[in-house]
């Protein structure tokens, strides 16, 4: 029997390393008619903040020839209309849910995880430091060394959930940044969030999409994110998410080869809703093949 298991630490065991990523799975309810939820090894909901969030105006979204762009700006439900509206059928999910948090400043942030820390359904927080802090002129809290650690520290020192930071890859070092959240007391570092990108329409001579730049996602990205969980698996010790451009089983084999011990899915979730199905199949006969028992063999074991 294939063991499809893998372990973030000895209180947190995903049934499989398949995750959703945040923003492209809605809170799961959404797509609990069209496939079976519980066959991820868990959901990371999409992000909430402590009030509501209308986010960008439209154009919102673009397609690009191998991803997609988005400028959403964090629009969501807010945490009061999240445990009203959602809490009843994520608590029911056999698999793992993992919130993701979003704020505009740190006292939010914190705000919003003393408001969920008595929420036994919940097996984690996902912070998202791509998020511009207002209290610092706008800057992301990922991108500055001091702001990184001090947050990562004082939401520590609040909860003992496990705490994931999820990572920008738009700055110079990123494993200077993961290695920083480690420090601070993070549980583990899921990386990579979005990459900076931008469409133009040729005969408006105008952006297509609100913010003029935006994030890109989707397969065009997949050679950076290996490339970041290759550098940050040599400086941390915490276990490594890894995110971008994920639409194969076979992708998903690279990045756990590659140090990390687990994925998200995201940009497929729009393509194809049902990816996840062939993956676990793909990995499954992958394994068997190989004459490999358990899947966690396979992470960090990179041949260079």
């Amino acid at each position: 029997m294939i063991d499809l298991s893998v372990s973030l630490n000895k209180n947190l065991v995903l049934s499989n390393p398949i995750l959703t990523a945040s923003g492209t799975f809605g809170y799961g309810d959404e797509l609990a008619d069209l496939l079976d939820i519980n066959r991820f090894g868990g959901i990371i909901t999409k992000s909430i903040s402590l009030e509501p969030r209308q986010g960008n105006p439209d154009p919102r979204i673009v397609e690009t020839p191998a991803g997609m762009i988005n400028s959403i700006g964090l629009a969501n439900i807010g945490l009061d209309a999240f445990l009203r509206e959602k809490k009843k059928f994520l608590s029911h999910l056999r698999c793992k849910v993992i919130v993701n948090i979003a704020a505009k400043t740190e006292k939010e942030f914190c705000e919003v995880i003393q408001r969920l820390n008595d929420e036994d359904w919940i097996s984690g927080y996902e912070i998202n430091v791509s998020c511009p802090n207002v209290k610092e002129g706008g800057i992301a809290f990922g991108t500055d060394q001091e702001t990184l650690q001090r947050l990562t520290k004082n939401i520590r020192k609040i909860t003992d959930q496990y705490l994931i930071i999820k990572l920008t890859p738009n700055v110079t070092n990123i494993a200077q940044m993961a290695k920083i959240a480690e420090d601070a007391g993070a549980d583990a570092v899921s990386l990579i969030n979005t990459v900076y990108g931008s469409a133009i329409d040729i005969y408006t001579r105008k952006p297509r999409i609100n913010s003029t730049i935006g994030g890109l996602s989707g397969p065009a990205i997949k050679p950076i994110a290996l490339a970041n969980v290759i550098k940050v698996s040599g400086a941390v010790r915490i276990p490594i998410i890894g995110i971008g451009g994920i639409t194969t089983g076979e992708d998903v084999l690279e990045f756990l080869i590659a140090g990390a011990t687990a994925v998200q899915l995201g940009t497929v979730n729009f393509m194809n809703p049902l990816a996840l199905y062939g993956m676990l199949d793909f990995i499954s006969d992958y394994l068997n093949q190989q004459g490999i028992d358990s899947i966690s063999q396979l992470i960090g074991s990179l041949q260079k």
